[in-house]
């Protein structure tokens, strides 16, 4: 079992970037593919971006692109997430998750535990 803790959030105006952390508990964080989801008021939980175990294989979702960047240190037991030139509609709460049974998963029923979340709230 992992336990998740994202941290980095925050109230930012458009255009500007954050770093989201997520610190996972345990020795075999690099048996788990990592995502980050997010969920905006009001709509579905919605898939951000992943990692395969050794981060030798990423994605991003459409919105993302060329915006966010993925990575992990399998020795820090940390996941993270650059933001850059944030938009409004990036305001949701993120939240990371591991998968135990895939190397990549760029859906919510492939993980197995899920974090509590960041609030990343986006001016105009």
């Amino acid at each position: 079992q992992v336990q998740l803790a994202e941290s980095g959030g925050g109230l930012v105006q458009a255009g500007l970037s954050l770093r989201l952390s997520c610190a996972a508990s345990g020795r075999t964080f690099s048996s788990y593919a990592m995502g980050w989801f997010r969920q905006a008021p009001g709509k579905e939980r919605e898939f951000v971006s992943a990692i395969s175990r050794r981060g030798g294989y990423v994605g991003y979702a459409e919105s993302v692109k060329g915006r966010f960047t993925i990575s992990r240190d399998n020795a820090k037991n940390t996941l993270y997430l650059q933001v850059n030139s944030l938009k409004p509609e990036d305001t949701a709460v993120y939240y990371c998750a591991a998968s135990r049974g895939r190397d990549y998963s760029d859906n919510s029923d492939g993980y197995d535990y899920w974090g509590q979340g960041t609030q990343v709230t986006v001016s105009s």
